[in-house]
This record gives structure tokens, C-alpha cells and sequence, in this order.
């Protein structure tokens, strides 16, 4: 008998002259009909190599943590240790800090406030830059963002020198625009802006206008708000490049006053004596204006490097 008089050839899911099987819904709990083998263990590895690896990273700074309970005899004896001693456990480093730590605090506002602004303009104006290389089309585009990018693979140290005698030049050494303005336009958050900015659709920006948006409008009203993720990242690499430097400001700056936080701790370091007390407990003290900034951004910082990385 042939297979189209047998019943059971139409009543299987293949149809005819298909094998047994084939077109069936995979079994329920099997997805695909594979079984997804090592997913727990691989993720109680991936956890445990995290942790220790997060361990690791904490590993200095409480060993900087224990070094402010210590005097500076210690320290030059015994150098950073990760134990505490508690029977020769004291608070005379907080103490120092507070009340004769000369111009500590000085230091620390300088750094603050060069932090602050020079992080804000940064910000600022690299998205003004990143808005019209994204968004615009207008003549040797290409070509100015290939400057960029060029940029981005030219060391600081080869700038230093003609940018030194720039700011010479223009009357502004030993002050604090010395330090800000170089910087105002950096090449990396202009590339990373531009590469979030792509993933953004144009139609917002007609859609702005047909409203009778302005253009700055549309900048400040409509795209800003959807960079936050994208600002909190860059915001949280800029402050710390911008509170932990230390060439520029040491070549740009003169007045001791004017010393930022890296500089002032430096000078602790002399040949005719050391403080290690302030060093050590002022350096200690110098984390937590990153930590307040990681803590603030920290919502979108995986978000927008995620985005910055994988958009345009």
C-alpha cells in the first residue's frame, strides 16, 4: 500500500516523505531541545573571580586606611601594613589635620574648585562639539573629526612644552585659567559624546523645529536630557583626571597658595624632613571627593559607557 492510503502518513506533523520528528514543538523545559548545561557554576566562578579581583582593588586603600593610626616612626619602620596594631593605635594624624595642617585645606579647596569648573566647561563644551559633528553635516567634517582622533594618540608630555609657552604668551601663568582652558575641549569626550549622540534619531530634531524650537533650545531643552547617561560617565573620568593632576598644575602653577592637592602633598616631601603623618592622612582624606562623585553618577555610569561603546 502506498504511503497517501495509510492514515497514519497524514496524521504525522512533517508531512509526507519527512522523517518522524522533524516540525515537532521541542519538549517543555527544553528550550530549543538543548539543555543549557553550567550556568549556575559559571556564574559562581564569574562571581568569585569578581570578588576577589574587587578585594584586590581595595587592598590599598586600607592599607592607606590603617597607615593614618599611625605615627611617622612607624611608618618609615614598618612601612604600609594591612594590620592594626590598636595598642599603638592613635588619632594624632586626625588631629594634626584638623588644627595644624598649615594649608591642607587650601590645597583641597583649590582642587575642588579647579575640579568643579574644569569638569563642567569639559562637559559643556564637548557636547556643543560632539551636537555638530553628529548632528550637522557641513563642509571638511570628516576631516576635523579625523583631527580628533588624531588628538586623542598624541601624548600630553609632546603638548606641554609649546603649550606652556602659549599660556606665557597670553599672560595666564600661575593661575587657575592656565590649568582649566587647555583642557575645555577634550578629544576623548567629544569622540565618546559623538559615538551616543549617533544613537539619538534626527527626528527629534524636527520635530523641535517644526515646533519652533530654537536650535539651542533643541540642544539644551530636547537632546541634553537624553546624554545623561552618557554625561554621567564622562563626568566621573574627567573629575578624577582632573583632581589628580599633578604635571601641569606643578609647570602652570607658582604661588603656594595656588597649589593644588597633588602639589601641596608633594611638598611634605623634603629633603631636610618628611611629613608622613599629613601625607599620609591627607592622601587618605583626598578620596573622598571621588567617592561622592562615583556615588552621585554611579545610576548611569554602566549605562553610558555601555551606550557610548556599542552606538553610531
Amino acid at each position: 500500500m502506498s504511503a497517501i492510503g495509510r492514515p497514519d502518513a497524514q496524521r504525522r506533523p512533517g508531512g509526507i516523505g519527512q522523517p518522524d520528528g522533524i516540525g515537532q514543538p521541542a519538549p517543555a523545559g527544553r528550550p530549543g531541545g538543548r539543555h543549557r548545561r553550567g550556568g549556575l557554576p559559571l556564574t559562581v566562578f564569574m562571581a568569585l573571580v569578581f570578588g576577589a579581583a574587587g578585594i584586590l582593588c581595595l587592598v590599598p586603600f586600607w592599607a592607606v586606611f590603617v597607615g593614618t593610626f599611625q605615627d611617622g616612626n612607624m611608618l618609615i619602620r614598618n612601612g604600609l601594613n594591612l594590620k592594626i596594631d590598636f595598642s599603638q593605635a592613635n588619632f594624632d594624624n586626625y588631629v594634626m589635620l584638623f588644627t595644624d595642617s598649615g594649608n591642607y585645606f587650601r590645597w583641597f579647596a583649590n582642587s575642588l574648585f579647579i575640579t568643579l569648573a574644569q569638569t563642567a566647561g569639559t562637559l559643556l563644551v564637548s557636547a556643543f562639539v560632539a551636537y555638530g559633528f553628529a548632528m550637522y553635516e557641513f563642509r571638511f567634517k570628516t576631516a576635523l573629526f579625523i583631527c580628533v582622533l588624531v588628538i586623542m594618540t598624541i601624548p600630553f608630555e609632546m603638548l606641554m612644552l609649546p603649550l606652556y609657552i602659549q599660556i606665557n604668551n597670553m599672560s595666564l601663568s600661575d593661575s587657575y585659567l592656565a590649568i582649566i582652558l587647555p583642557f575645555l575641549a577634550s578629544a576623548t569626550t567629544i569622540f565618546f559624546f559623538r559615538q551616543y549622540l549617533r544613537g539619538i534619531p534626527r527626528d527629534i530634531l524636527e520635530a523641535g523645529r517644526i515646533d519652533g524650537v530654537s536650535e539651542y533650545g533643541i540642544f539644551f531643552r530636547l537632546v541634553l536630557p537624553l546624554m545623561k547617561p552618557a554625561i554621567a560617565a564622562m563626568a566621573i573620568l574627567n573629575a578624577m583626571a582632573s583632581w589628580n593632576n599633578f604635571l601641569w598644575p606643578l609647570l602652570a602653577l607658582r604661588s603656594p597658595d595656588k597649589y593644588t592637592l597633588p602639589i601641596g602633598l608633594n611638598t611634605l616631601l623634603t629633603p631636610y624632613g618628611n611629613n608622613y603623618e599629613l601625607l599620609i592622612v591627607g592622601s587618605f582624606f583626598s578620596l573622598i571627593p571621588i567617592l561622592v562623585v562615583f556615588l552621585a553618577f554611579q545610576k548611569f555610569f554602566i549605562e553610558g559607557m555601555t551606550a557610548g561603546a556599542v552606538k553610531g
